[in-house]
């Protein structure tokens, strides 16, 4: 028989347009695939785009949703009639409301972390970091089991907040596709043709919500540093595919700058991903796994990244199609660019058997408490 789960989710996920939102929709449609599954998410949804789960629009859009005491009840009636098993949440901001319904109905709680809130707010500069991490202790305190996005989120809820371990489990972001792809060669010929780039210069791509600081600040470290040492090399041909919704006004949408081409919000990032020669990620701030990384080596995409921006993701598992370098070492940055253009090899099968959404949604279903 299967499990039934209900999660609730606080933000609108469909259609996506960040990797956030992406995570928690891909997640939800492969968990929906293998248990019974009911969401409880917002009115900003799109239900044409659900697959394989019911999607209830009980939560109001805004602030508002926060203070919607009245859910309790009737998902405490939803949960009662239908036999669900086990609430589960995204993120620690509706913990007060899992809470109450871990109480009421008598059913293991269960969080999904995709960062340590509290500490990227931190990151961020945010003053009020030091509330949310009041809050965010007690709620993952009292869940019967706790979804990490990575093994160093694990370790500091284990070390930092003493969490015990045995209810702490690695639930990673994931990839919809199990093995290497066999279309670049194609995707890479359509992004040619799109933006005018010659069958020459090598595509070097960066993507990202660039509303979002450290994807923000990442963006002028590729113009500011990353691109100036590309163009001393001699005879090297590129141009460097920049990504993503919600670039500030003061980068003038990258305008007249040399071997950047700024695209905007794509409609298919995945082809971008599988039609790169490298994927760059000179992230070096924010929290939890950096979910384009995943995306570009899941796509057969060898990329570079800042320490910094490596972190979450299982080094391991990755082998050479990963290069970290040290961070702001951007003269190192731009030679492992570089060196690392002509290596044909794949992405291994170790990282498919980690990051591949039906392996990680299985596993996130054994996770669960008897």
């Amino acid at each position: 028989m299967k499990k039934k789960v209900l999660s609730i989710v606080s933000y609108s996920l469909l259609p996506y347009t960040t990797g956030g939102q992406k995570s928690v929709a891909q997640f939800n449609e492969f968990l929906g695939s293998q248990c019974d599954f009911t969401v409880i998410g917002t009115a900003g949804n799109d239900l044409s785009l659900v697959h394989n789960y019911t999607l209830l629009p009980w939560l109001q859009n805004g602030l508002i949703k926060f203070f919607q005491f009245s859910l309790f009840f009737k998902i405490s009636k939803l949960i009662k009639d239908n036999g669900i098993q086990y609430c589960m949440i995204e993120h620690p901001y509706m913990g007060w409301l899992g809470w109450l319904i871990r109480w009421n109905c008598k059913i293991p709680l269960i969080v999904h972390t995709h960062n340590i809130e509290f500490l990227r707010f931190k990151s961020l500069g945010k003053k009020w970091w030091f509330i949310l991490m009041m809050y965010e202790k007690w709620i993952l305190k009292s869940a019967d089991t706790i979804f990490c996005i990575s093994e160093d989120d694990r370790q500091y809820m284990i070390k930092n907040i003493k969490i015990d371990a045995m209810k702490c489990h690695v639930i990673t972001f994931g990839l919809p596709i199990p093995a290497n792809p066999s279309d670049k060669k194609e995707a890479r010929e359509i992004i040619k043709k799109e933006h005018h780039i010659s069958d020459d210069e090598s595509i070097i791509l960066f993507n990202g919500a660039l509303n979002y600081g450290p994807n923000a600040d990442a963006v002028r470290d590729i113009i500011e540093n990353i691109n100036p040492l590309l163009l001393s090399y001699q005879n090297f041909k590129y141009k460097i595919v920049i990504c993503g919704k919600g670039l500030p006004k003061e980068f003038n949408e990258l305008k007249n700058i040399q071997n950047i081409i700024y695209t905007g919000l794509v409609p298919d990032i995945e082809l971008y991903f599988k039609a790169a020669d490298l994927f760059i990620n000179p992230v070096l701030g924010g929290g939890g796994i950096k979910t384009k990384l995943v995306e570009a080596l899941g796509f057969g995409t060898t990329s570079i990244s800042a320490k910094t921006g490596s972190l979450g993701c299982n080094l391991e598992a990755c082998g050479d199609k990963l290069v970290v370098i040290k961070d702001y070492d951007w003269d190192a940055f731009a030679k492992a660019i570089v060196e690392n253009l002509q290596q044909d090899i794949q992405t291994p099968n170790s990282f498919y058997d980690q990051y591949y959404w039906g392996n990680i949604t299985r596993k996130a279903l054994e996770a669960l408490p008897n």
